[in-house]
């Protein structure tokens, strides 16, 4: 598939409207793909362009533009740097059928046509090709958060890596992680790679001084599609085989609507863990990553429109 360039204030609305009005740009980006909010889902909201010298993510140059257009009609708060979005009263209560109107169309454009004439002589050099404009628009009037794309790049730079791992060792990885979180792996069970009656993992959980848990775990390495229903079902049945109180799934790409369902049915539930939370993870545990400190700048240095 490849994403198609589109409007998406819309759908920041209404995900800010499901996460009670306030969220980080991560969490907004969550609900639009897991709840396929107007019609984006999962491979939309993470498709990643390649080119020549990498890849970028389309949907986040609409993502942060629609950002943009919301502050300046003021359906949000003014926007600052890696901090939450919120939702203004009107952001909350306004009626999104005929949004934009004609009036909140000549304010934004008004804001973008400033910005565009102050950008384009600096970057008319640029502008050579289709590609080169996408990167530049990026650029315009601040609507890129800089945080949030850098973390974007190298976090898709990790899933697809981990995505070319082989079998054997993407279950040693994800029972590192696991471990990691607390989770004391079996040294026997759930070890025998792909195939040890549909588990490749299992381990047990401490939650306090009195209580151990035993824990079940699958891992699945998709380069495309979603775990569904029947999946999560075999494993809830493999679960029962080995006793084990509640699961792990950890996958590269993400969850069917029913398969999340089918999760949080009966006694024994199932964690889900999709390819953005598993990247959340790795970052949260230093697993093999190298921290860089790098600095932004306040807004105290950007003039004011």
């Amino acid at each position: 598939m490849e994403y198609k360039r589109r409007d998406v204030q819309k759908a920041i609305i209404l995900a800010l409207r499901n996460l009670g009005g306030t969220a980080s740009r991560k969490d907004i980006k969550k609900e639009i793909a897991e709840s396929e909010i107007d019609g984006l889902d999962h491979d939309k909201v993470y498709f990643r362009k390649k080119t020549k010298n990498g890849s970028y993510s389309p949907f986040l140059f609409d993502f942060n533009f629609g950002l943009k257009n919301l502050e300046i009609v003021g359906y949000v708060e003014p926007l600052q740097r890696g901090q939450d979005v919120i939702l203004t009263d009107s952001g909350r209560s306004a009626d999104l059928t005929n949004y934009p109107d004609e009036l909140q169309n000549q304010k934004i454009g008004a804001y973008w046509n400033k910005k565009n004439t102050l950008r384009y002589e600096k970057n008319k050099a640029k502008q050579n090709n289709t590609e080169a404009k996408e990167i530049v628009e990026s650029e315009l009037g601040n609507s890129l958060d800089e945080q949030d794309t850098a973390e974007d790049a190298w976090k898709s730079q990790l899933l697809e890596q981990i995505k070319k791992f082989s079998p054997a060792k993407f279950e040693s990885f994800l029972r590192l992680l696991i471990s990691k979180m607390g989770v004391k792996i079996d040294k026997i069970k759930g070890i025998k790679l792909s195939g040890d009656h549909g588990i490749d993992g299992f381990g047990y959980f401490r939650s306090n001084e009195f209580r151990t848990s035993r824990v079940a775990i699958q891992c699945k390495r998709y380069t495309a599609g979603l775990v569904g229903e029947s999946e999560i079902r075999d494993f809830k049945g493999t679960m029962d085989s080995f006793n084990a109180e509640y699961g792990i799934f950890v996958t590269t790409s993400s969850y069917t609507n029913s398969a999340e369902q089918i999760a949080m049915q009966g006694n024994r539930t199932v964690t889900l863990i999709d390819g953005q939370e598993l990247c959340d993870l790795i970052e949260k545990y230093q697993l093999h990553i190298t921290p860089v400190q790098t600095y932004t700048l306040d807004d105290y240095y950007f003039e004011k429109d």
